[in-house]
């Protein structure tokens, strides 16, 4: 059965001003939403506690001779808490976990007990504190403990926390929408210049700019060089 148009209708269909809905909708392009993926939180171990050992001074303060009789005990060297007291390196500074399956002491070593394991390869850790081949870290729930140099990576990276970002194209607010990344999404921190607010991130294939405050993993005002 023959179907009549009215003639403007038919008109602009011919001159293809009139477009179908789903072409309208094609055009219209969703921003995508970027889900975190694997635990970002530190879990208790299977094993039950041990006693802890006490945890011995840092290398670089030796305790104080005791005084002679006559003679004034001599001042302990000064400690620069500004850098590593084995690495010379800033103090504190971040890293990342080198792998899936990190292990968080209560101790310098390995006699201390299993207090927390982390499963989440490249999760950013901030380093407070080095005694020989450990650091005393912090993780993005501010949960403390001590980690083998060997489990940590230079790697910087950087997890959304508190809300949803919307990762930009530009550094600006005004910048188009490349995804929006959930709490918990981590990524890779690529550069922070000098007195801007905004980093420039990547999160798998996605690549842009977040808001210092819209994540955990730098320093107020650090600098973090291109990589």
């Amino acid at each position: 059965m023959a179907i009549s148009l009215p003639v403007s209708l038919l008109r602009l269909l011919m001159c293809g001003m009139l477009v179908a809905p789903t072409a309208v909708q094609a055009q219209t392009k969703k921003v995508p939403v970027v889900q975190a993926h694997g635990p970002v939180h530190a879990q208790k171990p299977a094993q039950p506690a041990l006693p802890v050992p006490p945890i011995p001074p840092t290398a670089t303060q030796p305790a104080a001779p005791k005084p002679e009789a006559p003679k004034e005990a001599p001042k302990p060297p000064e400690q620069d808490n500004t850098k590593g007291s084995s690495t010379g390196l800033p103090i504190p500074r971040f890293v990342s976990l080198r792998s899936d399956e990190v292990y968080l002491r209560a101790g310098p070593g390995t006699r201390y007990p299993i207090e927390w394991v982390y499963k989440r390869r490249d999760l950013p850790v901030e380093i407070l504190r080095e005694f020989d081949v450990w650091r005393l870290v912090q993780d993005p729930d501010g949960i403390k403990g001590w980690m083998h140099q060997a489990t940590l990576s230079g790697r910087r990276s950087f997890i959304i926390t508190g809300a949803d970002a919307t990762l930009r194209r530009e550094p600006q607010e005004s910048a188009a929408s490349v995804a929006i990344l959930k709490v918990g999404v981590i990524g890779r921190l690529r550069s922070c210049p000098a007195g801007s607010n905004w980093c420039q991130v990547q999160v798998g294939d996605y690549r842009g700019y977040l808001q210092r405050g819209q994540f955990w993993g730098t320093l107020p005002d650090e600098v973090v060089a291109g990589g």
